[in-house]
């Protein structure tokens, strides 16, 4: 069976040496406190690093078809019937611990096949007790689906307002979409308990050639979707050279605007469509996302960011007319960051994919000091999963972008010109004419723009067009940055976007 980009970030799990003493010494409980996970994680970051165990032998043979056939079950949930339990597997093949907390005590939650309905014949059989938990998920209340799952690496995700999982999270990312082999730091043992009010607590300790960490994850579940209060310390072993805090990752391969890399019959597939940004000024910033025909590495400088995520916009059955994964129903994350974050800035990676298997884009905040060995991290946010827009009405959102030959339709194409089409639609744009004096503030950077022309959408209220001819200057793609504004306020989001030469 071939492996994915996706299988093969999972599968890059390490495994960290279990805490020692009062913190969680192996086969009995013991105190347990997410202070004590902090210090612990500081001791951790002054030792070197433990290469390590290979996985069991026999491992590869637990592919997607032998996982199909291994069922937790229902009478071993733990925590009150909330949270189950994964097997390793040949994607993630790494043995997490389990620890499960009962007010400030914690006791080992240990592997057995008999937690798990089996064929006796399978790969995950024969493996009997040399197996492990590759990770766990929290259920809902009838015990038929689950909201939240952790496995592999440091990745987790939650499925959202509309019951359907789609991007994921990561703890941290190293050296994303970089020249540098990307580094993939895991969860390597969990503590999973219950907080005064009820929310799953996740406390984990991440660990990895260039880091540890001590994270605490506060998970809340309802109608609106889910939300993580996430709180993390981190101590670099060593220099890192592209350092990503509350990373996203997700899977974007074509959508409207890029019609010409479809080799599938669905008319769009993707994840998340695009990244919202909230900058510490108050604007408003959308970038469509894109699969670029090579990597690109986009920045967004700024100072005490609000938030950031990627998002589902578009959320017509129509549009995807899928009805196995269902691409409309897929969850939007979105970081909000609890105090000042400083200077950095939220940085973008895209690569490129042709199959929907792959996750190609991830986001991040990078600060904007060298991270340096011995530096000390400490990070809080709130990361919500939702199906809407996590910002209160206001300014005009864009809704669609599309690109083609430049050029007025009918007329011949001009010359090595992009056409680029931007739709915004809201509330400021309610009763606006081409008399109103709306205009397009477009800035481009390596590229010209010619045929500039902003109007309303005929038949459509409060919509309203932007298009412009873009000519690249050279080989690198054309930043290109759309307003609308009227007597010099802005009406709507910023786009910010890009014109890849032909």
């Amino acid at each position: 069976m071939s492996t994915t980009r996706r299988d093969l970030l999972a599968a890059l799990a390490a495994v960290a040496t279990i805490p020692p003493g009062r913190l969680a010494a192996a086969g009995q409980g013991s105190r347990f406190s997410w202070a004590a996970l902090q210090e612990y994680a500081a001791k951790l970051a002054r030792r070197p690093y433990a290469t390590p165990a290979r996985p069991p032998a026999g491992i590869d043979a637990i592919d997607y078809d032998a996982l199909n056939a291994v069922h937790y079950k229902a009478t071993a949930t733990q925590l009150g019937g909330r949270v189950r339990f994964f097997p390793v597997n040949r994607f993630q093949p790494i043995p997490v611990r389990i620890y499960v907390v009962d007010g400030d005590y914690a006791r080992p939650f240990l592997y057995s096949p008999t937690l798990f309905n089996m064929p006796a014949g399978g790969p995950l059989a024969t493996l009997g007790a040399a197996a492990g938990f590759s990770g766990f998920r929290a259920m809902n209340p009838t015990g038929e689906s689950d909201w939240l799952a952790f496995a592999g690496a440091s990745y987790f995700r939650a499925a959202g307002a509309l019951d359907q999982y789609g991007l994921s999270a990561r703890g941290i990312a190293i050296n994303a979409g970089q020249a540098e082999p990307e580094e993939f730091p895991a969860f390597t043992t969990f503590w999973l308990g219950r907080s005064a009010d009820g929310a799953l607590l996740v406390d984990a300790l991440l660990e990895g050639p260039s880091v540890v960490g001590a994270y605490r994850f506060v998970n809340r579940h309802d109608k609106s979707g889910v939300v993580q209060d996430i709180d993390a310390v981190l101590h670099l072993r060593r220099d890192v050279a592209h350092l990503g805090l509350a990373p996203l990752t997700s899977m974007f391969w074509y959508d409207q605007s890029q019609r010409g890399q479809a080799s599938d019959w669905r008319p769009e597939i993707h994840d998340s469509d695009g990244l919202l940004i909230l900058n510490g000024r108050g604007e408003r910033l959308w970038r469509p996302l894109s699969n670029p025909p090579h990597p690109i590495t986009s920045s967004f400088a700024d100072q005490g960011p609000k938030g950031f995520g990627l998002l589902q916009r578009d959320r017509g059955f129509d549009h995807y007319q899928d009805d196995g994964v269902f691409y409309e129903k897929r969850p939007s994350a979105w970081v909000e960051p609890k105090g000042d974050w400083g200077a950095g800035a939220v940085t973008l990676v895209e690569l490129p994919t042709d199959t929907e298997t792959n996750d190609n884009i991830v986001v991040f905040w990078t600060p904007a000091a060298p991270a340096r060995a011995g530096m000390m991290y400490e990070l809080s946010y709130r990361l919500r999963w939702i199906a809407g827009e996590p910002l209160p009405p206001g300014p005009a959102r864009v809704v669609d972008s599309w690109q083609g030959v430049g050029g007025r339709p009918g007329h011949a194409p001009v010359k090595a010109a992009t056409k680029l089409v931007v739709d915004l639609a809201g509330t400021p744009l309610a009763g606006l004419s081409r008399t109103s004096g709306v205009i397009a503030d477009l800035q481009t950077v390596r590229g010209r723009a010619d045929a500039i022309s902003a109007y309303p959408v005929v038949g459509q209220d409060a919509r309203w067009r932007v298009t412009v001819d873009v000519t690249p200057e050279g080989r690198d793609p054309v930043d290109v940055r759309i307003a609308l504004r009227r007597a010099g306020t802005a009406l709507g989001e910023v786009c910010l976007t890009q014109v890849v030469p032909r």
